[in-house]
Order: C-alpha cells, then sequence, then structure tokens
C-alpha cells in the first residue's frame, strides 16, 4: 500500500513538472494552438516512465492530470487522454541517449525556415557556439516508404543518423527542430537557444551573404569547451 501511495505521489509530481515545460514551451511563443510537446523520462523503483503532452490538447486548457504517461515501448501507463503523435520520435531518442532526461518538439518560425530550406543552421558566432560546435544539423528528406509506415519512429532514426554528443538538437528536414536535455524545461530551454540562433543566422545571411562560419575555428571550440567540456568553467 506504501509503495502505491509512493507510486501515486511519483506520477502526480512528474506530470506536474512535464506541464510545467509545455506550458513554457508555449509561453515562449514557440508552439501557439497545439503545435509542440515535451515529455520528460523519470525512473520509479528502476523503471522507466515516460510523461508527454496529450495529442491535440490546447495549452490553456490542459492540467496536470491530461499528461499522458507510458513506458520506455510505449505503453500506456496512466492518464486519459492520448500522447502526442510524435510519442515515437522521443522513444527513439531516449533509447539513444541514456543521459537524456527529456525532449522537446515545436514548429518556431525561424528554425522551421531553416528545415523548409532543408539546411543546416550555420554556426556564424560565439552565441552559437556556446550552445553547439558545428551547425544545427537537417536530417535528411525520409523515404516514402519510411513516411507511409511508422513515420514519427523513423523521424526518430534519421534524427539519431546526424545527431552528435556536441549538438543538443537537430532539425527535421520540412518539419522542424527537436531538442533534448537532463529535463523536460532543460529540452525546452534549448528549443528557445535553437530558435534564437536561427533567427541569428538569418539575419547574419540577410547581412552578408558570405559570412564566414566559424564552426572549426579556436573561438567556437573556446566557446564551447569552457562550457561543456571536462575543464568548462562557465557558470557557478
Amino acid at each position: 500500500m506504501e509503495s502505491k501511495s509512493a507510486f501515486l505521489r511519483f506520477l502526480r509530481e512528474e506530470k506536474e513538472k512535464t506541464l510545467r515545460a509545455n506550458l513554457l514551451l508555449h509561453a515562449e511563443g514557440l508552439a501557439p494552438l497545439t503545435w509542440g510537446n515535451v515529455s520528460e523520462r523519470a525512473y520509479f523503483e528502476g523503471n522507466a516512465y515516460i510523461f508527454i503532452k496529450p495529442s491535440g490538447v490546447d495549452y490553456g486548457a490542459m492540467t496536470a492530470d491530461d499528461i499522458a504517461v507510458v513506458d520506455e515501448s510505449g505503453k500506456k501507463i496512466d492518464g486519459g487522454l492520448k500522447p502526442s503523435t510524435d510519442l515515437p520520435t522521443h522513444l527513439m531518442i531516449y533509447r539513444a541517449y541514456k543521459n537524456v532526461f527529456g525532449v522537446c518538439h515545436a514548429h518556431p518560425e525561424f528554425a522551421v525556415a531553416w528545415a523548409q530550406a532543408k539546411r543546416d543552421i550555420p554556426n556564424y558566432g560565439t552565441t552559437h557556439s556556446d550552445f553547439a560546435l558545428g551547425p544545427i544539423k537537417c536530417t535528411r528528406d525520409l523515404r516514402k516508404e519510411e513516411i507511409q509506415s511508422d513515420y514519427e519512429a523513423n523521424t526518430g532514426l534519421a534524427i539519431l543518423e546526424c545527431a552528435n554528443e556536441t549538438m543538443p538538437g537537430i532539425n527535421a528536414s520540412s518539419h522542424g527542430p527537436f531538442t533534448w536535455g537532463k529535463s523536460g524545461l532543460d529540452a525546452v530551454k534549448n528549443m528557445i537557444t535553437l530558435e534564437k540562433i536561427a533567427k541569428m543566422a538569418f539575419l547574419t545571411e540577410e547581412l552578408n551573404s558570405k559570412a564566414n562560419q566559424i564552426s572549426d575555428t579556436d573561438l567556437a571550440k573556446k566557446h564551447y569547451y569552457r562550457k561543456h567540456g571536462k575543464d568548462a568553467y562557465y557558470g557557478q
């Protein structure tokens, strides 16, 4: 009985955390209407559970009780509403990265513009380098059979084909960005940053179509590794 009570508290706390992350995504203007979703992975007694926004639910009407809960195979554990249709993409990322505990997907304007242009987001400066060492990759186009069968899971596979340890997000071709982090909130913060970087890169090219990328420079490496390397010294 005590274990059941503890599990119910666990569900409540994690649902509330996931709700807060989703509401932040909406409040930042990155997910108007129902255009996005955040999930969080948490463990209870050694078992992993995924908490995710329900499919098609307006942010203004959503409550913690609406958050869907599944196991790592995608089997529904709790919640009366269907999980986001992007759940299989989230699950692919969780399975690939054991140190990831939050995944976010949204359709912010500038990041989506780069996805629709099917271009990587170039690294033109130190703001980008603080976030990712190289360009933010855009995935390949999915093949017809990948779209027609297991579309969302295949989107995840395409993301993983070009993801690496130096970037916390990828742009899905013609679709939009997915970001991840150590929590749902962290994944949302990475989405906010990715959209800012996408806008800065767009404006840079508007001002100078021949601007030089800095991915392989000492400046880019300094900014990335002072924040993310083993000898990082940024922050408290």
